[in-house]
């Protein structure tokens, strides 16, 4: 029988506290089933994740499994060229929007051809950064008009890649990063008669804001101080290349959330771009970066995981304040282009995680394991817990912790056995907990009892690897949306953080959004015989390709998800994708299967001829060693037995 105060739960409620109206952006949802569903273009049109994930469990995948909402990322697409088209017209601005997406953000093929086929009527191009980014960038760069951006450090055989473009008659548009790029450029440009199109990257007084302000500034590893952009100059006009100068860029940072920050950066970089138009060359293009966030909390602030300002607003003040600097120094206004990544590609990614265990400080280990005879300090903590009206919070907090401590030394002096050992850690928490309750119900809560909470908090195993999956939230505490994908009818009643499969205590994630604050766990459901799966969204961007093979977990399954109103659920799977097999993995760091199963046949056999192991049963060990290395990395989760809550 449901408790009254689980039954007055709703799935509204749950979408509040979730956060999904706040960071979801209209793209998802929760229904009044307590289901989450995506809507790909934020409008009536859904999918319920869950449905996904059962069709592709019934195609042979599993958790953890990327989706990828093929629709919701041609929406961003389109949305973000939109928004600047918009600008423009609001504003009587006379260039054009000429935007390039940056491979490096996500350079997987399915992504760049759903990028490249959404930007056609756009004429929106790409940027690379390297010279791999720039074999993709020519190959699948379409029409004459669409733009390819060269970004990044760059050797002859970089150069000469871009020349092949020209030649091809792509708009290629080599970015000087460094002095010494410009002398190659010059000299393989006039070995092969080809006229390059030019850009210099200017470092910025303005520096960047969020976790990526040390890469702006004077000290940033990338870009021409004002001195070099001059000696730039004359060496371009020494050469008679003048013509070839057509474009000026800078960038502060990734995902920058103030809004004051771009706009400064934009001011002082159009302040360049006139000064050089004055200066006789032809320019035309005036390259704004990247830094256009996602609001991963949805608290709508300067928040480095937020941002306090929209895609509209952003497009506006960019067209805006270029439009006033070059009005009032009398120049041409230039094309706009952008490399707005993380918010283009973010939204359409998510990973579903499945829980599959469950460790608890919870449990009432002196309960159930009463010593035969019990020590003093045991009784002393149990007359704590019954006696929690005598003194304050604060107190037996102290009090508890003290006992705790000598509880501690007594066993590593050998006077406290392991069943005491037991029963006075079980009290502890007992007695936390309570305090824990009782500081829900009176607001105010001592400073040092505000981790109590985190403490308490059990630890929900997931079946995936943060370093393969999740990168920028243990390099960088990125944070991301993480929410149950069902259930959302029933009351969360677990204060859990997310730990991982790998051998390391990092793996884990234990800083969760929060429209005021970051979190130390998160509110999940009680585990059942039935799987549970956690979402975690916005993966989109860098997460796909920074994956680490920590522990040799390697890329996860993968399905590629279209709308489609004639299907029973709304939906189609176009394509799957199957992750890393053991055999992958392992021959990424030198090893060959067929090596490795002659060394065990050798081993098996050997143990044959001594008798330790019978002939029949030799062949079963080898079939099972060599069918392994073609399973998947990640755990293949028995649900055959009930769960049993596993206690520390």
């Amino acid at each position: 029988m449901k408790s009254k105060q689980s039954s007055s739960w709703s799935a509204a409620k749950s979408e509040e506290l979730y956060g999904f109206k706040r960071w979801g952006a209209g793209h998802f949802a929760v229904d009044s089933d307590g289901f989450v569903n995506v809507h790909p273009l934020a409008d009536d049109r859904q999918i319920r994740v869950t449905d996904v994930v059962d069709e592709a469990v019934g195609m042979g995948l599993s958790a953890p499994l990327v989706i990828r909402f093929q629709d919701l990322l041609r929406h961003r697409v389109i949305q973000l060229n939109q928004t600047f088209q918009k600008a423009i017209r609001d504003e009587g601005y006379k260039g054009e929007y000429r935007g390039v997406f940056p491979i490096k953000v996500n350079q997987l093929r399915e992504v760049v051809d759903e990028i490249v086929a959404a930007g056609k009527e756009f004429s929106y191009g790409l940027e690379a950064g390297s010279k791999p980014e720039l074999v993709i960038a020519l190959a699948m760069h379409e029409g004459a008009n669409r733009l390819i951006i060269c970004n990044g450090y760059k050797d002859h055989d970089y150069i000469r890649l871009a020349l092949l473009g020209r030649k091809l008659g792509k708009k290629v548009i080599l970015v000087v990063e460094q002095l010494s790029e410009l002398d190659e450029i010059i000299k393989l440009s006039q070995e092969t008669g080809v006229k390059p199109m030019i850009g210099f990257r200017a470092k910025l007084q303005t520096r960047g804001e969020g976790k990526w302000a040390t890469s702006t500034g004077e000290n940033a590893k990338f870009g021409l101080n004002t001195a070099e952009i001059l000696f730039a100059c004359e060496k371009l006009k020494a050469v008679k290349f003048t013509q070839c100068l057509r474009l000026v860029h800078f960038h502060i940072g990734s995902q920058v959330p103030n809004i004051i920050t771009i706009k400064n950066a934009v001011i002082e970089a159009t302040r360049f771009y006139c000064q050089l138009t004055k200066m006789g060359f032809p320019m035309g293009y005036l390259d704004v970066g990247g830094g256009l966030g996602i609001d991963y909390d949805g608290s709508r602030t300067n928040f480095e995981s937020s941002m306090n300002y929209s895609m509209e607003e952003y497009a506006r003040d960019v067209v805006f304040n270029i439009k006033e600097i070059c009005k009032d120094t009398g120049v041409a206004e230039p094309d706009i282009v952008s490399e707005s990544g993380r918010a283009v590609v973010a939204p359409h990614s998510m990973l579903v995680i499945e829980v599959f265990e469950r460790i608890s400080k919870r449990e009432s280990l002196g309960q159930k394991h009463q010593p035969k005879v019990k020590h003093k300090i045991v009784t002393d903590l149990e007359v704590m817990l019954k006696n929690k009206t005598k003194l304050g919070r604060l107190e037996r907090f102290h009090d508890a912790i003290q006992k705790k401590e000598e509880a501690f030394s007594l066993f590593n002096l050998g006077y406290l056995d392991l069943e005491n050992r037991a029963a006075a850690e079980s009290i502890f928490w007992q007695i936390c907990e309570e305090i824990a309750k009782e500081g829900t119900k009176t607001g105010y809560i001592p400073e040092e009892l505000h981790d109590l909470e985190a403490m308490l908090a059990d630890q929900y195993v997931c079946n995936f690897s943060v370093f393969q999956s999740l990168l920028d939230h243990w390099a960088l505490k990125q944070l991301f949306p993480i929410a149950p994908l069902h259930r959302l009818k029933e009351k969360p009643s677990v204060n859990a953080i997310l730990v991982d499969i790998t051998c390391d205590s990092d793996g884990k994630i234990s800083s969760f959004i929060d429209l005021q604050d970051v979190k130390e766990y998160v509110r999940l459901h009680p585990l059942n015989s039935k799987p549970y799966y956690l979402g975690i969204f916005l993966t989109g961007a860098y997460q796909d390709i920074m994956g680490d093979l920590h522990n040799l977990f390697g890329r996860v399954d993968e399905v590629h998800v279209f709308l489609e109103d004639d299907e029973p659920n709304g939906f189609y799977i176009e394509e799957t994708l199957r992750g890393s097999q053991i055999a992958d993995v392992i021959e990424g760091v030198q090893y060959q299967k067929e090596d490795l199963a002659r060394r065990m046949k050798v081993m098996i056999d050997a143990a044959t001829r001594k008798d330790q192991i019978k002939p029949r049963e030799g062949v079963r060990l080898l079939e099972m060693f060599e069918t392994q290395m073609l399973d998947k990395t990640y755990l293949n989760i028995d649900r055959t037995p009930a769960r049993k809550k596993k206690k520390t």
